[in-house]
């Protein structure tokens, strides 16, 4: 196990490829860990070489004093990509993921090459949702919010089938002071001016089930970025590349491929 020393906390990490390969860095949502790209992982190019991590607070990352800014998670994003020696990455962010994506983008130029921003916004929802959501959290565990958001990630057609305990279990897993800690970084970003001044290769991913970051949402911050390119996965919810993880698997090969690095 891989641990990044960020000076006050430590993130855990994993790279997987060769050396010499395409880098590629990968951050998840809220409420999941670095295990929620393994669907994919077979289906991607082996020349790739991957960065994933856990944000703080989640997974085997530490989880320091909270509430969290949206700048800090971007920091560390940062520092565990100058630690490992990616630079010139395509940056591929889900949801919460995705906002890092943006800020990082915008702060460090010479770290990221392109973004993917999948299921994921420039804001999303409101101060008053999430306040709502943190404390319920607070007071009940992440049982309090837990069905509402697998209404919101996943279609009745996963969540009825084998597939989707171990996505519960995993959100449940989180340390409440995680989710809440990153859900107040949620809460008060607002990148809209920051993404339009974006000018980097960029392609949004929505899921047409996703009641988290519905497809308009995904598809106006993409369009925030000058020759932006967007792809809807039919029947797809807020975590396609956990419901539909081949197709999502095509797109981001196909968006790699059109950077002429494959």
């Amino acid at each position: 196990m891989h641990m990044a020393d960020l000076g006050g906390h430590r993130l855990h990490y994993r790279i997987d490829g060769p050396d010499d390969g395409v880098p590629v860095v990968f951050a998840n949502s809220l409420g999941t860990d670095l295990t929620l790209w393994d669907p994919i992982l077979p289906h991607l190019p082996k020349s790739l070489r991957i960065l994933r991590f856990d944000k703080r607070g989640h997974g085997n990352s530490d989880c320091p004093p909270g509430p969290w800014s949206m700048g800090a998670l971007v920091r560390d994003a940062e520092q565990l990509m100058d630690q490992t020696g990616f630079k010139e990455a395509i940056f591929v962010g889900l949801s919460i993921g995705g906002m890092i994506a943006q800020g990082l983008a915008a702060k460090r130029f010479d770290l990221i090459r392109a973004v993917v921003l999948s299921n994921t916004g420039a804001k999303i929802g409101t101060r008053a949702i999430w306040d709502d959501r943190i404390k319920a959290a607070q007071e009940g565990g992440l049982e309090a919010v837990v069905d509402a958001n697998m209404q919101r990630w996943f279609s009745r057609k996963f969540r009825d089938s084998d597939a989707f305990p171990p996505w519960r279990d995993l959100f449940l897993r989180t340390p409440v002071a995680g989710w809440t800690g990153c859900a107040s970084a949620i809460s008060g970003t607002d990148f809209f001016s920051t993404t339009a001044a974006l000018r980097l290769p960029a392609l949004a991913i929505a899921g047409s089930e996703d009641g988290s970051t519905p497809p308009d949402l995904v598809r106006e911050t993409g369009g925030l970025i000058p020759g932006s390119k967007f792809e809807l996965i039919r029947g797809a919810g807020h975590l396609p590349c956990v419901d539909h993880p081949e197709r999502y698997a095509e797109i981001l090969t196909e968006f790699i491929t059109s950077q002429g690095l494959l």
